[in-house]
């Protein structure tokens, strides 16, 4: 049935109409009973709802299999539906504002004092769905709309939107994206019936097995790989490149077969996988084979008086290196033969280096001199090793002190390359490095870094990031470069330190050298902050 429209009821005019709008939404966001509008005299007649699609009419069936979600009843998740009362909706609308065009600006160009609610969806949906919420029914539809206007929102929401989402989804074209792979949910049928994975896995749109696959995958790693198995031949590269990433999930030595046969696969990019995760096996042939290549080109060198690295990179690209997912033509402006050594070095279990070397840590081996300036392309090679294996030992050795200039560090001097070995250390560790890092450097290269630290931020990390937009601040620097981080410490620091901020609402004295202007602008930014923060604390107790 095609989709249809509802026009928009004729509205009286609301008594709130002359409110501010920020004092609307914030009511709308905490809820009524806790921040009631200041509405001048007048009863609440009517309000205004924008066309919104309504679903065909569902003919009760008694729940049978092809039936639609609100005649089978709940799915697996609680049936707890939230209105909650700090919903940041558009009021009038019943949802959330979700305009993707960023935070609302001031006549003067400035945003502003209030909090950006366009900034707190993502984490009001993530809490919802932590604590079990499903979207009411007749707030599905907008919640798909929202979903379909922001890309990032799109996991959440339908995940909060549930089974009637995705079967809404299939009938409304304008929503078909919650079908298509990467959107963030599909129906899945149970694992455990064998017939109904058989028919979906045949039958069903590509997004719905690649979530088969990772649902089966995740109960019984052997039966997803048997499943892969049955069409991997005539399945396209493209899909089989998606379906063959589900394997990181439960990877294992019963993988090593099929995925040493996809090393033959015509498609470039499934070969440069299989190899890849061919490389996390440390016990496979495949990283017995590229072990015994890379340590041909590396080893100790024993001609001179201390201990030190020699490299010789490897002189030719045969086809057993090709076969093993070796790319033989470089980037341009990289050399043939680092090209290949580093594709050989990051392929190799990072544990053949230490008994390469005498049993020596990793801390102690990227220490070691290198000769021939082969340092720079053997520690990439090695920090990418660390990334993919997964290998805190190294990941920490690479990273080196948080301290040490870039520049001094053994490891990458990259920024991106530091967010990636960060990534692979602990919560807790990965929070302390970056916390020192800006003690030791400010807020100029830490942003990158602040991307992957766990939300909310940990005490001494957000402490490490508040000291330095207010060293920033009592040096008069220019503070619209450090918008970025300002706006990451509204969505990530512990609403707890809100009140602790409130001292750096205050305007500074304007000083001299100082951009005009600026101390105005910190007093803004700061409030924001610390009204973002109180606004997040209400998000999470109404919700609670």
């Amino acid at each position: 049935m095609p989709p249809t429209t509802t026009g928009p009821t004729t509205a009286s005019v609301h008594p709130l109409a002359a409110l501010p709008w920020e004092e609307l939404v914030t009511s709308a966001l905490l809820g009524t009973d806790r921040r009631p509008p200041a509405a001048p005299g007048g009863p609440v007649l009517t309000t205004a709802r924008p066309p919104c699609w309504t679903p065909p009419p569902c003919t009760p069936c008694g729940g049978g299999p092809g039936c639609c979600p609100p005649c089978r009843g709940p799915g697996p998740r609680p049936r707890r539906t939230t209105r909650a009362r700090s919903s940041p909706r558009r009021p009038g609308t019943g949802w959330p504002s979700c305009s993707p065009t960023g935070p609302r600006l001031t006549p003067s160009g400035r945003r502003g004092a209030a909090p950006d609610l366009t900034e707190l969806i993502p984490q009001w949906l993530a809490t919802a769905n932590r604590r079990g919420f499903r979207a009411p029914a007749d707030l599905v539809p907008p919640l798909l709309d929202a979903a379909r206007a922001r890309t990032d929102l799109r996991p959440q929401a339908l995940a909060f939107a549930g089974p009637l989402g995705l079967w809404l989804a299939a009938l409304n074209p304008e929503w078909k994206f919650a079908l298509r792979g990467g959107a963030g949910g599909s129906l899945v049928p149970d694992t455990g019936d064998p017939e109904a994975v058989h028919r979906l896995w045949e039958e069903g749109l590509f997004a719905e097995r690649v979530a088969l696959l990772d649902a089966v995958r995740t109960r019984d790693p052997a039966a997803a790989l048997a499943l892969l198995t049955t069409t991997w031949s005539t399945e396209r590269a493209e899909d089989r490149l998606m379906f063959l990433d589900s394997l990181r999930n439960g990877l294992g030595a019963e993988d090593e077969e099929f995925l040493e046969q996809a090393l033959a696969d015509r498609s470039r990019n499934v070969r440069a996988t299989a190899a890849e995760l061919l490389s996390a096996l440390p016990a496979s042939a495949f990283a017995g084979r590229m072990a015994a290549r890379a340590t041909s080109c590396v080893n100790p060198d024993r001609t001179g008086a201390g201990a030190s690295i020699a490299v010789e990179a490897p002189h030719e690209c045969d086809a057993r290196m090709r076969r093993d997912g070796v790319v033989a033509d470089p980037p341009t402006g990289r050399g043939e033969r680092s090209w290949w050594l580093g594709q050989l070095v990051e392929a190799t279990p990072l544990g053949v280096w230490q008994e390469r070397f005498g049993g020596r840590p990793a801390a102690e081996i990227v220490a070691l001199p290198v000769a021939d300036d082969w340092a720079g392309e053997l520690h990439a090679a090695w920090c990418r090793a660390a990334v993919r294996q997964r290998h805190p030992e190294w990941a920490r050795a690479l990273l080196g002190e948080p301290s040490a200039p870039p520049a001094g560090t053994p490891g990458p001097t990259s920024i991106a390359e530091r967010s990636k070995l960060l990534a692979v250390l602990s919560e807790v560790e990965r929070a302390d490095w970056v916390a020192a890092f800006i003690d030791a450097h400010g807020l100029s290269e830490a942003f990158q870094l602040l991307g992957v630290c766990t939300v909310p931020w940990s005490g001494p990390l957000g402490r490490a990031v508040v000291d330095a937009l207010d060293i920033a601040r009592d040096g008069g620097s220019y503070p619209w470069s450090f918008s970025g981080v300002m706006g990451l410490a509204e969505r990530c620091l512990d609403p707890a330190e809100a009140d602790r901020l409130e001292v750096l609402t205050a305007t500074p004295d304007e000083q001299e050298g100082a951009s005009p202007g600026a101390g105005g602008y910190w007093s803004e930014a700061f409030q924001r902050l610390v009204s973002t923060l109180r606004l997040r604390a209400a998000m999470e107790a109404e919700l609670t």
